[in-house]
């Protein structure tokens, strides 16, 4: 029997009884019916599902609508890793099944999370979804955009159909694609911190994330308090990881891009030395006419290793190296004064951000902030971290007062 012809029985245990499209009236979220108000009925189950008055609860984001849950989901997955920092934070590392698009496993050390790297998740896909591995897990909720199965390019054989099958028969999904704006993209972008609040209203943890974002706002207002004035701070050559300087091919990319993935870089307030209008592929008779005072390679410090940890001396040999050696790439102010740097991991949520942004702080103003050491990354000496480690493992474990 191919997969084509198993037959799966829709699941009557989720916890989700409504669901409500997300109505444009002032860019915001209705609120859910009752299921004799002619609201859609999705998951509803046998009547022993239904939601109770007194338990029922509704979470809302765009552009999934608003889902009501009569419990809080025990068992969750997700594709890209971000979605899974957020649910770290806000305590639900037991539910935890799989990611595809991990973030490696040695950025949760700091915070005493045990996160499997990547290699040993179940893939959520290869050339397409795997629809198995949605009904074998059998989650709770699905944190993800179900507009990401379906409307990126990349992803061959996979229809809108097939998505409204996963959502009916497995799980719900809840999520927004937050990492940067994409063409299909016609609804609200959350920030972060938007996004985790969200997360908060699904797994009823508010005291959590007013935690997380008081550890957030306070690291935000630190750093600001201490950056040099604007005319002096540096402009930053972002180059994706994919670029190729052996070959003298770089990719440029504008720090103030959309979404989570450059939220250090907005943070921090500094300057692109790229616009968006160039972004794409460059050689190094361009980037010498632009030189950037800090080239950064994007992804650089999750890429460049293993999944357990960074290899400074590999960052260096693909990147580094090769712009020394070639005559023009050798004139590059960046490459002359050794300010070519790993830069953030695009997938992040609260916990990656806080030691990312952490990072780039001290890769730009090292005599503020103390010198960014590449061997020992994420680890950083007492003296220099800029936030509270144990009070963010505190916010995760419950062991706070909110």
């Amino acid at each position: 029997m191919s997969d084509d012809d198993v037959v799966h029985e829709p699941s009557t245990r989720r916890g989700v009884i409504t669901y409500c499209s997300t109505l444009a009236v002032g860019g915001g979220l209705a609120g859910c019916l009752d299921n004799g108000s002619g609201a859609d009925v999705e998951n509803a189950g046998d009547s022993d599902d239904t939601a109770t008055a007194d338990t029922a609860y509704e979470a809302c984001i765009e552009p999934v609508g608003c889902r009501t849950f009569d419990a809080v989901p025990d068992t969750w997955l997700v594709y890209n890793g971000g979605w899974a920092d957020m649910a770290f934070a806000l305590g639900q590392r037991d539910g935890f099944l799989t990611a595809d698009n991990m973030i490696p496993s040695f950025f949760f050390e700091p915070f005493g999370l045990d996160v499997p790297p990547e290699s040993e998740l179940r893939p959520l896909k290869t050339e397409s979804w795997d629809k198995e591995t949605f009904y074998d897990l059998d989650p709770d909720v699905i944190l993800m955009s179900p507009e990401y199965m379906h409307g990126v390019g990349f992803v061959d054989g996979w229809e809108k159909a097939d998505t409204e099958e996963i959502a009916e028969n497995v799980a719900p999904f809840f999520g927004n694609n937050m990492r940067r704006r994409r063409d299909y993209h016609d609804h609200t972008l959350y920030t972060l911190y938007e996004g985790l609040e969200r997360l908060a209203d699904l797994f009823q943890e508010r005291e959590r994330y007013e935690a997380m974002k008081a550890v957030h706002d306070e690291l935000r207002a630190d750093i600001s308090s201490r950056l040099p004035p604007e005319s002096e701070r540096p402009r930053i050559g972002l180059i994706n990881s994919g670029s190729e300087p052996s070959k003298g091919r770089f990719y440029l990319l504008n720090t103030q891009g959309e979404g989570y993935e450059n939220k250090p870089y907005r943070d921090l307030d500094v300057a692109s030395a790229f616009s968006e209008e160039m972004e794409g592929w460059a050689d190094y008779e361009t980037m010498l006419d632009i030189d950037p005072e800090v080239i950064m390679v994007h992804w650089g410090i999750g890429t460049t290793g293993d999944t357990n940890s960074f290899s400074a001396r590999a960052f260096r040999e693909q990147y580094v190296t090769p712009m020394e050696n070639d005559p023009i790439g050798s004139k590059l102010t960046a490459v002359q004064n050794d300010d070519v740097y790993p830069g953030q991991y695009g997938e992040q949520g609260p916990l990656v951000n806080l030691l990312q942004t952490e990072m780039v702080a001290r890769q730009l103003y090292p005599e503020e902030f103390g010198a960014f050491d590449p061997e020992s990354f994420p680890e950083v000496p007492g003296e220099n971290q800029l936030f509270d480690r144990q009070r963010v493992a505190d916010i995760i474990n419950g062991d706070f007062y909110p």
